[in-house]
């Protein structure tokens, strides 16, 4: 037989002899049968081997996925889409303060807010109290209409998960548009349901983004309010216990008035100084001028009546006599003796003599009296502004002492009223877009409502082409791991190319 012993060209295992003598001669490749290697022709001779298990396998799961289409209804689309804008109910507000004030979301989380809200349970089970669950789903109305109440309420949530599986929520990025889909195998239904949601989600996105903090700000308001009233009580008894009108109003009066009396203080203290000085100036003044001057003298004219009467003698003695008459001679003499005496002063004598009050003096002396009466006063005006400049330090000392409770006790009034302000202001705001906003979406347009579909869809020739090829792939998986386990080595290429000795002939195995 020459090196080898082969089977016959049917079906069986080949062994070779040179296939152990290979072996002998190469002990350290004892798993050279249960790697053979295989060509692209091997495999293709090896399945039609497997042909008939691959073919019972394909029918077998080709019919059970046929049967399986054949199963699927036909269904028929609604589809309708939303405009979504920015709204007064997505514009942040804080309950305090204004930190963040009028942030808003971007387009995309807005969108996406709208869509979780499109999606959610809530709103599925609204549609079916709205519509009931026989009218969604008809199949399922007489098995509704005799459940007790734990079963219907069973099957409305599984209800909501069949909505859920039939409803479709499309967006786009950058698009304001969303659009939802709803399959039913009635057309009519289908956009019944489907309009119903949109009205139902009108309504409940109101109640799920609505701001509902009214209450809890009027409750706020109304603590603010009590302790503003236990704060402006504390007030006022501390202004009644330390007779305060006004603290503020009296702390700067007080500080005024003292401003004014300490000029006026000033002021009399410079007077006081240049009435004193005048004083002294008077008193040494005063010391040099007579209390008394004579007011006048009577000055005696008898040499003068004398003289002229000496005159009057001559002339009268001229009338009768010489001029050198001895009688005229003598008057002449007389005449020329007194003027002798009078220009010689003889003849002057002191008359009656008249003395009174000196007015100079007695100007001084009323000059003194006025500026010692006017040192007098205002030495007492001096005295009482020390007095009321004191009374006033006292009390401006008082006050400050009082200040750190008065202003801890305003503090807390003027905290509480910005604080009952500002939520009522808030409260107010907040009540006037919730009545706003309930009473209009006008930031959520229906673009385009739900029509029955005139045309439905069906999973039919899908799953069909889908079996299909899964059967086939399933087959040839089938045929693969029947060919790959089967022991031996299958083909006489194959033995040739894993024991690279060649192959000259094959015969028939025994169990062949």
């Amino acid at each position: 037989m020459g090196n080898g012993v082969l089977s016959a060209p049917g079906d069986g295992p080949v062994m070779a002899q040179g296939a152990l003598h290979k072996a002998m001669d190469h002990p350290a490749r004892p798993d050279w049968a249960s790697r053979p290697r295989y060509a692209l022709s091997d495999i293709v001779v090896l399945l039609w081997r497997e042909r008939f298990l691959m073919v019972a396998v394909f029918m077998l799961v080709f019919v059970a996925g046929l049967a399986a289409a054949m199963t699927m209804k036909t269904v028929y689309p609604a589809y309708a889409s939303i405009l979504v804008r920015l709204g007064q109910e997505y514009v942040y507000e804080p309950l305090a303060g204004d930190a963040g004030r009028g942030q808003a979301p971007e387009s995309d989380q807005l969108i996406q807010s709208e869509t979780e809200i499109l999606g959610s349970a809530q709103l599925k089970q609204r549609v079916i109290a709205r519509l009931g669950l026989p009218r969604i789903f008809p199949d399922l109305a007489k098995k509704y209409a005799a459940a007790t109440p734990a079963e219907k309420q069973k099957m409305e949530a599984e209800a909501i998960t069949g909505m859920q599986r039939r409803m479709r929520i499309e967006t786009a990025p950058d698009t304001p548009i969303i659009r939802v889909g709803y399959d039913d195998a009635d057309p009519k239904n289908a956009a019944l349901v489907l309009n119903t949601l949109l009205e139902e989600y009108l309504a409940f996105r109101r109640n799920v983004l609505l701001d509902r903090t009214s209450p809890a700000l009027e409750q706020q308001r109304r603590e603010f309010e009590a302790r503003l009233g236990e704060a402006d009580r504390a007030y006022e008894d501390f202004l009644s216990n330390n007779r305060i009108g006004d603290f503020t109003a009296e702390k700067a009066s007080l500080s005024q008035l003292q401003a004014q009396i300490e000029q006026q203080r000033y002021a009399a203290e410079a007077q006081l100084q240049d009435r004193e000085g005048r004083l002294a100036a008077l008193n040494a003044q005063m010391a040099g001028v007579a209390p008394e001057i004579g007011l006048y003298r009577d000055v005696s004219g008898a040499a003068g009546e004398k003289l002229a009467a000496l005159r009057v003698q001559r002339e009268d003695l001229l009338s009768r006599y010489q001029p050198t008459s001895r009688v005229v001679t003598e008057v002449d003499a007389q005449i020329a003796q007194m003027e002798r005496a009078m220009n010689q002063g003889r003849t002057t004598t002191e008359g009656a003599k008249r003395f009174g009050v000196n007015p100079v003096f007695q100007t001084l002396q009323t000059e003194k009296i006025q500026i010692t009466s006017e040192i007098a006063a205002l030495r007492d005006s001096l005295g009482a502004m020390q007095g009321q400049v004191d009374q006033l330090t006292e009390r401006r000392l008082r006050l400050a002492e009082l200040e750190p409770e008065f202003q801890n006790l305003s503090l807390d009034r003027d905290v509480l009223q910005a604080n009952v302000r500002d939520f009522t202001v808030k409260e107010q705001q907040t009540r006037a877009a919730q009545e706003i906003a309930a009473s209009s979406n006008d930031n959520i347009r229906i673009v385009q409502r739900a029509v029955p579909a005139t045309q439905g869809k069906s999973l039919k020739k899908p799953v069909a082409i889908l079996a299909l090829l899964f059967a086939g792939f399933t087959a040839l998986c089938a045929g693969l791991a029947r060919m790959f386990l089967r022991p031996g080595i299958p083909t006489a290429r194959s033995a040739s190319r894993t024991l690279d000795l060649p192959v000259l002939g094959q015969a028939m195995s025994k169990g062949a």
